[in-house]
């Protein structure tokens, strides 16, 4: 499938791995892609990267989360490591998945495991899994493994960002796919009338963290954040169960559990897509908080939107999103950059 946006850098930065407070290596594929097309970048403490254009009086942040779910060792013993979540898993799916810790010197491969089913108990069959349950097999003698890996290491599913069909598949796509499309807008956006922030953002996985630090820093006019959104779309839901549908268009977010967005805002970027023939729907999501609710309250009362990619299996090794979605968010997003003046009135 051909795609009109740079598809192998958005597979390395699913690809590479960078856990809620260890960002490093995705920040640093940001910078380098932000560098060359924006008048100044800065990092700050708690490792958001942020690259600006535009020397206007109005300031618009644009915010995609660079975190990833994962996981922290927290005990090495006999030849195990068990694990502390970074953000939210179900840990039914880790079971039988080959896993990476990240140490100080390197990376080491290893395997969460699965006993064989005829060994299990009914007992241990009804059983549902916690993380803390969840034991790392470094696949080496104790004495190795405790030389190998220590409290504090990072681990991450290993996974490739592969091609099915119309879909884009791997791990991460929550949230890098929302950073690519902010890097493709940032490069397509040329002398807009205003300021504009492209924010890549760091612990979003475990609260909102960086959005929420950053938008005190910036203390900006105008919010619009990118994030992915749950897509039901599958066997055993029904249509009004999905959120959102692949191959639908680009999500405009009506509201998530942190955050009603402002209609102004999210009415706007309506008109923007009807006026470019842009595919859109709207996305009402029950649970789940963004970037979004970050950054509308931290530094006083700012008008807020966001904008979607409807995604398939979020939070498991094998996320799925439609190219022509990725394809839809960027043009929206760079439709509404192009057209935001700082005279819009956003007040309810």
């Amino acid at each position: 499938m051909e795609f009109d946006f740079d598809y192998d850098l958005l597979r390395s930065l699913t690809e590479v791995c960078g856990v809620p407070g260890y960002e490093d290596r995705v920040r640093e594929m940001v910078r380098e892609e932000l560098e060359p097309v924006v008048d100044r970048i800065r990092s700050d403490a708690m490792g958001n990267v942020v690259g600006s254009v535009g020397d206007g009086d109005y300031d618009v942040v644009v915010a995609a989360h660079m975190d990833e779910i994962g996981f922290m060792v927290r005990h090495v013993e006999d030849g195990f490591a068990e694990l502390d979540a970074l953000g939210g898993w179900d840990a039914r799916i880790l079971r039988a998945q080959r896993v990476t810790v990240h140490t100080d010197d390197g990376d080491v491969p290893a395997v969460i495991g699965s006993v064989p089913p005829h060994t299990l108990t009914e007992e241990q069959r009804e059983e549902s899994p916690e993380v803390s349950d969840v034991h790392v097999d470094l696949g080496v003698e104790e004495e190795v493994a405790a030389e190998l890996v220590s409290i504090g290491d990072l681990v991450t599913l290993e996974q490739t960002t592969e091609l099915i069909g119309d879909h884009i598949n791997g791990k991460a796509l929550d949230n890098r796919v929302s950073v690519f499309a902010m890097l493709e807008a940032a490069r397509r956006v040329e002398s807009p009338d205003v300021t504009v922030h492209f924010a890549a953002t760091t612990q979003e996985e475990v609260g909102l963290r960086g959005a929420e630090a950053l938008g005190v820093d910036l203390d900006p006019d105008l919010v619009i954040a990118l994030d992915t959104t749950v897509a039901n779309d599958v066997p055993g839901f029904d249509e009004g169960e999905q959120v959102t549908q692949l191959g639908g268009g680009a999500g405009i977010k009506l509201k998530d559990s942190s955050v009603i967005t402002n209609r102004k805002v999210h009415r706007r970027m309506r008109a923007v897509a009807e006026e470019r023939e842009i595919d859109y729907q709207y996305e009402v999501l029950p649970a789940g908080g963004t970037d979004t609710g970050g950054l509308q309250r931290t530094s006083g009362a700012t008008p807020a939107g966001a904008i979607s990619v409807p995604t398939r299996y979020l939070h498991t090794p094998t996320e799925s999103v439609h190219g022509d979605d990725v394809s839809a968010v960027i043009e929206l997003l760079v439709g509404f950059l192009e057209t935001e003046d700082g005279e819009h009135d956003y007040t309810l």
